[in-house]
């Protein structure tokens, strides 16, 4: 399985990429899904499995998410100029 296969968005597989992470380790293939669906998940795995990226990329993806649904939501109301 690759980390493309998780539903992450492009710019953080891009990320990923860029850093040479190919392969999720068994706790980020389990557990980034279930985080990305909003579901809560309780994890334990050694030093150095992977357990801080397998719940900060699914945080990211939301606030990229949410900041892009903002964005959207304010360019709809247009633009002001100051007199």
């Amino acid at each position: 399985m690759s980390f493309s296969n998780l539903n992450l968005i492009t710019p953080l597989l891009e990320v990923l990429n860029e850093l040479k992470y190919s392969k999720p380790t068994p706790v980020q293939e389990q557990s980034i899904p279930i985080v990305l669906a909003g579901r809560d998940i309780f994890g334990c795995a050694q030093t150095g499995t992977g357990k801080t990226a397998a719940f900060a990329l699914p945080i990211l993806q939301h606030i990229s998410l949410k900041k892009q649904k903002t964005r959207k939501s304010h360019q709809s109301f247009g633009t002001c100029a100051n007199s």
